[in-house]
């Protein structure tokens, strides 16, 4: 398929040994369906057939993207917004603990419309932020006078500048996948340390609405990780997964979109129950928890 990219190896740990596990439907956007394999080796899996760079732009134009459009319309929006502002608070938190710093050099990629930025300036922190949604970057100014940059500013920014770079639900968007580690790592101050959020396709969660999981989002999420796949990935960069820790909210939320998909609409306590259900299966290990928080540094510090 032209503009469309075919795997034949694994897009971490380039073993030829893949199989196919699903297909997921595009609820947000086209309604199309894609083809998920995984890797036997490393156990990363994959959206097949995704649209390249250049073509998978239409696929993220919806007002239902919420990180996009900071709507709060509708019931599952407004609940969205609420426990973000809650979350940002434990970010910074963790932030701070995890680093022993009070403010410092922050680099945001994929920042949205600016909320976590903006609470990071607000903390004395000094901020940088790389969004490649024009009109997100248009709502970062208007609404916090955020001066967000372009995404292509990535490859522009001074090496070994940042004490903290965050990616929050950014990697498994990212095409190029190596050269990004790569280049994290270059921004990174000696000692910095990088916080990558992903969805956990190990969790509970995952497992009970199987094709339906709405965190399997194709084909915005070219890649499906497990905690075995970021750690291949990482050491592949010199970098290491030092600790891991839980986003409690999300399994809740992807419960609930989860359960409009395979429903047709959104039942409330048969996904409050299968929230809970996969955050109680995660309380004994935090690496089966619907979405984790990897931190990581390089392997030499």
């Amino acid at each position: 398929m032209p503009d469309r990219i075919h795997y034949t190896n694994c897009p971490v740990c380039h073993s030829a040994s893949l199989k196919p596990v699903l297909n997921a439907i595009d609820y947000t956007v086209s309604k199309e369906s894609f083809a998920v394999w995984e890797c036997r080796e490393c156990t990363l899996r994959f959206t097949q057939d995704v649209p390249d760079s250049t073509q998978i732009g239409p696929y993220y134009k919806s007002e239902d993207y919420i990180s996009h459009t900071n709507t709060s319309r509708g019931l599952i929006n407004k609940i969205y917004q609420a426990v973000r502002r809650r979350t940002i608070r434990n970010k910074r938190r963790l932030i701070e603990r995890t680093t022993g710093l009070s403010n410092g050099h922050l680099l945001d990629i994929g920042c949205g419309v600016g909320t976590f930025l903006h609470a990071m300036q607000e903390s004395g922190w000094k901020v940088t932020g790389l969004e490649p949604d024009a009109e997100a970057r248009k709502i970062a100014a208007q609404l916090y006078n955020l001066q967000v940059q372009e995404i292509d500013e990535l490859e522009r920014l001074p090496a070994a500048t940042y004490d903290v770079i965050t990616l929050w639900h950014v990697l498994e968007h990212v095409h190029q996948l190596h050269d990004y580690i790569e280049k994290l790592k270059q921004l990174l101050k000696p000692g910095g340390t990088l916080l990558i959020a992903v969805p956990n396709y190990t969790s509970k969660d995952a497992d009970t609405y199987g094709p339906y999981w709405a965190a399997y989002d194709v084909p915005r999420h070219l890649y499906h990780f497990s905690p075995a796949s970021i750690d291949r990935l990482m050491a592949q960069h010199a970098m290491e997964v030092i600790a891991h820790k839980p986003m409690w909210y999300d399994s809740f939320y992807i419960a609930l979109l989860s359960s409009k998909y395979k429903n047709g609409q959104s039942n409330w306590i048969g996904a409050a129950w299968q929230g809970l259900r996969s955050n109680l299966k995660a309380s004994g290990d935090v690496r089966r928890c619907s979405s984790v928080i990897y931190l990581i540094r390089h392997t030499a510090e």
